[in-house]
């Protein structure tokens, strides 16, 4: 199931969010000090292409660097791609089959805003999969 979401979200919003990622990374790299921003850009481009059965979560080791790092990419780059998600979720939440995407790309909007301290981890426990069957479904 989860590769039926991860290809319907492709077609319908992945590929172009991806590439608004891909962007801000070519453009944060331009400078040296702003590479990190561009690697996380790259990252998270990745992750918008083909999202279901990953999942982010903070860093616990992320200082007040990543914070700081945040507050300028947030300044810089940040409030377009979180204007984008917001965009793109509207206009799937437009069709019924849509809906969900819509709201798990109004989902990605604060990993849009803070990428710094953030890691892609795989989905382990069916408990965090949004596309799990239930207990006992026939799978």
């Amino acid at each position: 199931m989860r590769t039926l979401g991860n290809v319907l979200w492709f077609l319908l919003a992945g590929w172009w969010l991806a590439l608004a990622y891909a962007l801000a990374g070519i453009i944060a790299c331009l400078l040296i000090i702003t590479i990190p921003f561009g690697i996380a850009s790259f990252r998270l481009a990745a992750y918008v292409l083909w999202p279901f059965g990953r999942r982010t979560e903070f860093r616990r080791d992320a200082g007040a660097l990543s914070m700081l790092g945040n507050i300028l990419w947030i300044l810089v780059l940040g409030w377009e791609l979180a204007i984008a998600h917001l965009v793109a979720g509207f206009l799937l939440c437009l069709t019924i089959v849509g809906i969900p995407f819509g709201i798990a790309c109004w989902k990605m909007v604060p990993l849009a805003l803070l990428p710094l301290g953030q890691r892609i981890v795989p989905i382990r426990h069916p408990a965090e999969d949004p596309f799990a069957a239930a207990p006992g479904a026939p799978r």
